[in-house]
């Protein structure tokens, strides 16, 4: 896929343990899409690096981005801020690339509202006994929290359709790969 003169904007979502990540990296890999790095004001973990897995702003400095409307959609999480900079995503659609963005639905919400041309995929799992198992072999959830993320995932599944242009089903890593690239191709190719 080439680049169109100019880009689209991408947002992906769908529930925590869905495979999201597992696609995305198979896309960019055979895609000229780029991966749009969000901004936090939590503090860095040991192996990451400001720019890299996340923009690190203390909180003055995000609560001043977002009063002046240079953050396309945010949300707080645990005491701390996340968000997509514009300065982040617009340049690059400007230069012919297609942006993707990882969020969540709140997230999404927000861009389908303050960004219409943006193009709306939700990666789903063939049902919740799938995402259970997938949520209880990461080891680091709780049985607790994996009861209240399918709580989560299910109201999720069911507003997809309502908020989302696209639904990719994660039955099949290759598959769901190929279908995201086929979505890509498809900017391309209607103008969109």
């Amino acid at each position: 896929m080439t680049a169109s003169p100019e880009g689209h904007l991408v947002v992906v979502s769908g529930p925590s343990g869905v495979g999201k990540s597992s696609i995305l990296a198979g896309v960019l890999a055979a895609s000229h899409a780029v991966f749009s790095t969000s901004a936090t004001t939590r503090e860095p973990r040991h192996h990451e690096v400001n720019g890299r897995e996340y923009h690190f702003l203390d909180r003055g400095d995000f609560e001043g981005l977002i009063a002046e409307g240079d953050v396309l959609e945010w949300a707080e999480y645990g005491g701390n801020l996340y968000g997509t900079l514009r300065r982040e995503v617009e340049p690059l659609i400007a230069a012919g690339s297609d942006v993707i963005l990882d969020i969540e639905n709140e997230g999404a919400k927000q861009i389908k509202a303050s960004y219409p041309a943006a193009v709306m995929v939700f990666i789903r799992p063939t049902d919740l006994d799938v995402l259970r198992q997938r949520l209880t072999e990461r080891g680091d959830t709780s049985a607790r929290d994996i009861e209240r993320r399918l709580s989560v995932a299910k109201a999720q599944i069911d507003e997809a359709p309502t908020v989302y242009d696209h639904i990719v089903l994660n039955d099949d890593l290759d598959t769901a790969i190929g279908r995201m690239l086929d979505i890509l191709s498809s900017l391309s190719n209607d103008g969109r």
